[in-house]
């Protein structure tokens, strides 16, 4: 991509039940860090966005005000706040990113957080419909549930997937073992994700708790640069393509819902942008908020054909050692989904493979991988393709 800005410095918390007792204590927690890995001092910094769902998991909103809040060296930078439903981390990121490239600015500090866990599980269930079309779909009691009806609308047309979903729920699990920052950091195993027990029960039929992403604590900041500044910082991680585009958000508008067509949209255009295949990829960090969704993803990348992700995950094709690994890192499923963490999370993550710094999580060689982050059910689609420059 032509004077991409590159992402030269990074902080990531750890993800779980923290013990911070808000957004600002946890912005406080990486921007800081961020600047210093970037090697960035405050008054550098001209423009700071800010990705938090929030939606009522606090009364606090103004969340572009907070990040000067926890640091008052940055309180006199022009800060602004956006939210896109799970995909609000990409949409602070994409906006950085416009806003450097336009030549507005030269370095942007990007930070994402989000406080799950202190609401109670009725307001966390409440807060997460809203990113749903709630007009229509809130019958189905949860995201949880519209998620467990796509899972059953896929069944119904290629027969019971139970163990393709335990399947991804154990790689991940498996993989998340080796991320210092994942919330569950414990390989839970093929048979224990595949059983309904009461360790691990049906949340919507017939997705299990092992089938859906933990509610989580946690941020996560990156800063990124304009190719004349990356040129000499210690690090830089352009971009070869990025795309986002978007879907029909009431599912009963679009033609098949298990066609993913907006995730679809935006994975094709930015590997288009970048110049790539399939082939040249490394390694994909992708959005698991359910396994169902991984699933659908592996389609709508055509990594495997309609019905047919099963067989892919089968054949190893997504394991670590496999043609095209697949959340290395554990994904959503182990690394935990702090929401307006999550977008700028998976750029880390994908970062530190591209840079050889993923420790245990590691895939040998990286030098090409993609990011895919969605809000609601594949509506918001935001897709990078990244490299290492520097």
């Amino acid at each position: 991509m032509t004077d991409s800005p590159a992402i030269i410095g990074w902080s990531h918390s750890a993800f779980g039940k923290t013990t911070e007792p808000d957004v600002q204590a946890l912005l406080s927690n990486v921007t800081g860090p961020a600047l210093q890995h970037a090697g960035v001092a405050p008054g550098d910094v001209d423009g700071v966005f800010v990705g938090v769902f929030n939606g009522g998991f606090s009364r606090q909103g103004f969340e572009a005000g907070l990040v000067g809040a926890g640091e008052p060296a940055l309180a006199s930078i022009p800060a602004v706040r956006t939210e896109n439903a799970c995909a609000t981390g990409s949409s602070a990121l994409f906006a950085a990113l416009d806003f450097v490239q336009s030549g507005r600015g030269r370095i942007a500090l990007v930070a994402g957080a989000e406080k799950m866990t202190a609401a109670e599980p009725e307001v966390v269930n409440d807060v997460l419909l809203t990113a749903s079309y709630r007009e229509e779909e809130e019958q189905a009691g949860s995201f949880a549930g519209v998620f467990g009806d796509i899972a059953r609308t896929y069944f119904e047309r290629y027969g019971d997937h139970s163990d393709a979903l335990a399947r991804i729920a154990a790689k991940n699990h498996r993989n998340g073992v080796g991320n210092p920052y994942a919330h569950l950091r414990k390989d839970l195993g093929f048979e224990f994700c595949a059983e309904v027990s009461d360790r691990n029960p049906l949340v919507a039929d017939p997705l299990r708790r092992t089938d859906c992403s933990l509610v989580s604590d946690g941020a996560a900041a990156l800063v990124v640069a304009a190719p004349e500044v990356a040129a000499t910082a210690p690090r830089a991680i352009g971009w070869r393509g990025r795309a986002h585009a978007n879907d029909h958000l009431p599912l009963s508008r679009r033609d098949d819902v298990l066609a993913f067509a907006g995730a679809r949209a935006a994975f094709t255009r930015a590997m288009s942008d970048a110049g790539a295949d399939l082939p040249a990829l490394d390694l994909l960090e992708t959005h698991d908020c359910f396994t169902i969704a991984e699933l659908l993803q592996y389609e709508a990348f055509e990594l495997a054909a309609p019905g047919k992700g099963a067989a892919l995950l089968e054949e190893g094709g997504t394991e670590r050692g496999g043609d095209l690994p697949v959340n290395p890192s554990g994904g959503l499923k182990s690394k935990g989904h702090p929401i307006g963490a999550t977008g700028i999370s998976q750029h880390i993550m994908a970062s530190l493979q591209l840079t050889g710094e993923a420790g245990d999580m590691q895939v040998p060689g990286a030098e090409l991988a993609a990011v895919f982050n969605m809000g609601g059910v594949a509506v918001a689609n935001y897709c990078s393709v990244l490299e290492r420059i520097r």
